[in-house]
């Protein structure tokens, strides 16, 4: 029996940071022995705003997960959001120029090169370049052309960039804490990773992830992405609306809206059990907090509506509209939901883990678990160019991992 390989994620959101430690198991799968929840600070809507805040709440997180499992965390994989991330499509294309017209591993890292050979200001971060699907000779839908044969090989790329202060000062909390990085990832990736079905990817579908700072999108197509997005509003505004409304301090407003939120219409003369009452006594109408929740989720849904690529996007999403993050856990979002979209909705919670996941099976924890995933799927590797100022071998990396992968197959 080998050594068993520790795999460590990190979400460091705006209202929470979750460290979750795990074994990765076979067929990329992980088993999680040690889970660490705390508050998070020095955040705000995906960004760090306090260094030393944020850096104090990631070493409590990772300090009980640590003592959960007795095992010391050396790399993890951290989740990247917020309103600076951009995403663009990209196509790359080469020739085949060997006598026997035989694609190769190494062909898949020239046309990847192309593919990302786009202008990015010296502000920006490359990172993410996804291949979404290839050609052989105009031959479309492509997943492996490793092995085919042909004169000219076509890819098209999902390119993802983030603003390089953004990503440094995140960098730099982390490893402040003596925690080197595995890789980077955008966080509605990872959502995905835990909560979304093959056959909803195939299909095609969007996945919302309604976290305390922002609203994270991703929407895929015939397997592969298609689209992300970052929505500045999220749960921090439900709470903050309801504290304006109704006239509470914002860690009651928090609290009315975790015990009695609801975003399906309530009659007071239908409700029996009086109006809700917080533990240090404040009283509210249940029809008043019914009514600024609905308008504030329905205002978050019309606006996921708005960044699907297209007007028909029914055609796009068949599948529907998948929610997840902790925001997600109000009553009512699936009919509410459908009410908008008229599609299936559903809210997801992570899938494919084992092990003490008890606290991880809601949708607040669908990054932290993807992230898990994520590296289980990418196996691990160090990534020492997230503390330095180029990211050349980043895409050096992601074709070698392709190359691997299509070798493997």
């Amino acid at each position: 029996m080998g050594k068993k390989q520790l795999l460590t994620a990190i979400d460091v959101g705006t209202t929470k940071i979750c460290t979750i430690i795990a074994e990765r198991g076979d067929n990329d799968s992980a088993r999680v022995v040690g889970v660490g929840i705390t508050p998070s600070y020095g955040m705000h809507k995906g960004l760090v705003v306090n260094i030393n805040d944020a850096k104090e709440s990631i070493r409590e997180s990772v300090h009980k997960a640590e003592q959960a499992c007795n095992i010391k965390v050396e790399s993890a994989y951290i989740g990247v959001t917020g309103r600076h991330v951009n995403s663009t499509n990209n196509r790359g294309v080469v020739a085949i120029t060997r006598n026997d017209r035989l694609v190769r591993p190494d062909d898949l890292r020239r046309v990847m090169s192309t593919a990302q050979a786009v202008k990015m200001p010296s502000d920006r971060k490359l990172l993410h370049v996804i291949p979404r699907t290839y050609a052989v000779d105009g031959q479309p839908g492509v997943k492996n052309p490793v092995g085919m044969h042909g004169f000219r090989l076509d890819v098209e790329t999902h390119i993802i960039t983030a603003a390089s202060n953004s990503i440094q000062n995140l960098v730099k909390c982390v490893r402040g804490v003596g925690i080197d990085i595995d890789d980077m990832v955008l966080e509605p990736l990872a959502s995905s990773e835990a909560v979304l079905t093959e056959d909803e990817r195939q299909v095609g579908v969007v996945i919302a992830d309604i976290g305390g700072g922002t609203t994270d999108i991703c929407v895929f197509k015939e397997g592969s992405i298609y689209h992300t997005a970052i929505l500045p509003v999220a749960g921090y505004q439900l709470t903050r609306d309801v504290a304006i409304g109704l006239g509470l301090p914002f860690e009651v407003a928090e609290e009315m809206k975790k015990r009695y939120g609801t975003v399906m219409p309530v009659y007071e003369s239908n409700l029996s059990q009086g109006s809700p009452v917080s533990e240090d006594g404040h009283g509210v109408s249940y029809q008043d907090l019914s009514d600024i929740l609905r308008a504030r989720v329905e205002e978050i849904l019309r606006l996921v509506l708005l960044e699907l690529p297209g007007s028909d996007y029914e055609s796009v999403i068949p599948a529907g509209l998948v929610l997840t993050g902790g925001s997600s856990n109000i009553s009512g979002i699936e009919t509410l939901g459908c009410d908008i979209l008229k599609l299936p909705v559903r809210v997801g919670c992570p899938l494919h883990i084992t092990g003490i996941t008890d606290a991880l099976r809601d949708p607040a924890y669908a990054t932290s678990v993807g992230l898990l995933l994520w590296g289980a799927r990418n196996g691990a590797r160090r990534t020492t160019e997230w503390t330095s100022s180029g990211f050349s071998s980043r895409l050096k990396n992601l074709a070698g991992r392709l190359a691997g992968f299509f070798r493997a197959g």
